[in-house]
This record gives structure tokens, C-alpha cells and sequence, in this order.
């Protein structure tokens, strides 16, 4: 779902040089799609440890404090203050609405469904885009668009026939707040990319994950208050590394590598392996057995996928 803009800055084959450097964001947006992938029964895990509005304002923070301290050492690449607010701004979309829907959503529904409703991002973020002018797909674009969407109709739709299998869990609300969570970072990736061309992605992790903090953790300070710490198992404690430093820290760096070379909507379209990675690892982690809305789901939203990457 290339845009000209993007087309002016992908490489040709006479420049090795330059294409080996796309490959390497390719390979590298595998990575963050396993790391995120993984992410989801981790997610899934710690918040049944914990109150989950305080596991997500612990993981939020550590990564916030790892970020500042990486950027502490970039001096020469910090962005001009107006840029600095933008991030922030944005960051409020992209870290605070988008993270509030996520950890909610994930805690009310099976990882499965959690992983396909966001797998849908890509198609919003073309949607928006070609809203807001920034992105133009074409035909081809748009028929995998079009599949995403019903993969991901199907498994809201799946969700409301659903049983929870826990008293905390309402999979069709845990699907909404998802769908919510996934239109706020559509919105968020078409504004950040104008962003992506002149900061260093370590600034721009930095700067748009302190906008979510504050709000973050406000709504988890109530829960922080009454958490008995030393009663949290230490596999609880290794979900908020993860949680926190592999998928907040290195995913996110290389996704925003990702939108810089390659533009928002192929980045995006890396998501859509997740589900296939979320739901075999909460399969053998966590028992989570697939349902045949969310295989049909599955199915066509990779099929947009590989509509969408065709020439």
C-alpha cells in the first residue's frame, strides 16, 4: 500500500545499499511482530496477577525510565521544543487512550480475539489516511482493506456468542474497548508520520510515551495503592519486563523505524502476523483453544495482508 511519497523513498534494485537497509527494517518489524505476539499472553498473564490498570501503569513506567535514560545520552538529536509538545500531544492518543483499551480489552477477552481485533489497525490507519490525504491506496489496497475489516467483523461478531471463562472477562466488551483502542492508534500513526521524517525514533519513543504516563498512571494509582507487592509472584514481576522493556521499548523502536522507511500502512500491515503468533503461543501457554470465528478471522485478515503487499 505504497503512497508516492513512500515510493520516493524506497529504494530501487540499483541501490544495494539503500535496499539492504529496507530488508533490515523488514526483518527487524518481524522481530517487533513476535515481540508483540508474545506480548499478548504476557499481557493476558499479568493482568490476572494484578489489578490491571496497576500492571499497565508499571510496565508504562519502566519503559518511560528506560526511554528517558537512552535519550539522556542522545542530546544532539533531542527534537525542537514545538516538536516536543507534538509528541506529547500525540503521545496522549497513542500511549494513554491506546494502552487504557488495550490492557482493558485484553483483561475481558481471549488473546486471541485481542490480537485479530488490532490486527484490523492496518486497514483503519488506510482509511484515515486516505481521510486526511495522506495515503492513497489503491484498487488492490483497498480489497485487502476490505478483508481485513471482515476478518475482524467476524470476530467481534464471534465475541458476543462467547462465554467468559472467567467472572472478570465480557469478550464483547473486551472487543469494543479494543476497537476503540485500534481506531485511537490508527488516528495516532497517520499524525506521527510527518514526525517519523525528522526525529530520532528513540526521541520520538521518549517524548510520545511520557504523553501517556501522567494518565496512565492516575487511573492506576487507586490500584497501586492497595497492591500487596510482596505477595506478586516473580513470574508476575517478569511480565512487567517484558510487558515494559521488550514490547514498549524494542518493539517500539523498530516499528518507528518501520514508519519512517517504509511509511504507517505497511508498517502496520507486520501486525497482522501477530494473531497467528498470539494465538499459537496462548495456546500452548495458556490453554486458549482458537474458535472458529476467530480461525475464519484469521484467515481473511491474512489474506488482506498478503492482498495488500502485492504488486
Amino acid at each position: 500500500m505504497a503512497t508516492a511519497a513512500q515510493d520516493a523513498r524506497t529504494p530501487d534494485r540499483a541501490h544495494p545499499a539503500a535496499r539492504s537497509g529496507v530488508w533490515l527494517t523488514d526483518a527487524l518489524l518481524l522481530t517487533m511482530a513476535l515481540l508483540w505476539g508474545v506480548n499478548f499472553s504476557v499481557v493476558k498473564y499479568g493482568a490476572r496477577a494484578m489489578p490491571p490498570l496497576a500492571f499497565n501503569a508499571l510496565r508504562v513506567s519502566l519503559a518511560a525510565a528506560v526511554l528517558f535514560a537512552i535519550a539522556g545520552a542522545l542530546r544532539a538529536h533531542r527534537p525542537v521544543r514545538a516538536d516536543v509538545v507534538r509528541l506529547a500531544l500525540l503521545g496522549l492518543l497513542g500511549h494513554g487512550v491506546y494502552q487504557l483499551c488495550f490492557i482493558e480489552g485484553v483483561a475481558r477477552s481471549t488473546v486471541a480475539t485481542s490480537a485479530l481485533v488490532l490486527a484490523a489497525s492496518p486497514a483503519l490507519i488506510g482509511i484515515v489516511g486516505r481521510t486526511l490525504g495522506i495515503e492513497h491506496p489503491t484498487r488492490r489496497a483497498w480489497l485487502g482493506i476490505a478483508l481485513q475489516l471482515l476478518g475482524m467483523a467476524g470476530v467481534v461478531l464471534g465475541s458476543a456468542t462467547a462465554t467468559a471463562s472467567a467472572a472478570a472477562e465480557s469478550p464483547l466488551v473486551g472487543a469494543l474497548i479494543l476497537l476503540a483502542g485500534a481506531c485511537a492508534w490508527a488516528f495516532y500513526a497517520v499524525l506521527l508520520r510527518p514526525l517519523t521524517q525528522r526525529v530520532h525514533p528513540i526521541h520520538l519513543s521518549a517524548w510520545t510515551l511520557l504523553g501517556g504516563v501522567p494518565v496512565l498512571l492516575a487511573l492506576g494509582a487507586p490500584s497501586l495503592a492497595t497492591l500487596d507487592f510482596p505477595a506478586v509472584p516473580l513470574p508476575a514481576w517478569g511480565a512487567v519486563a517484558y510487558a515494559g522493556l521488550g514490547a514498549m521499548v524494542l518493539a517500539y523502536l523498530f516499528y518507528y523505524r518501520g514508519v519512517r522507511v517504509l511509511g504507517p500502512v505497511r508498517t502496520a500491515m507486520y501486525s497482522n502476523l501477530q494473531p497467528l503468533i498470539a494465538m499459537a503461543v496462548a495456546f500452548l501457554t495458556l490453554g486458549e483453544v482458537p474458535t472458529v470465528w476467530q480461525l475464519g478471522g484469521a484467515a481473511a485478515i491474512t489474506s488482506g495482508l498478503l492482498v495488500s503487499r502485492g504488486k
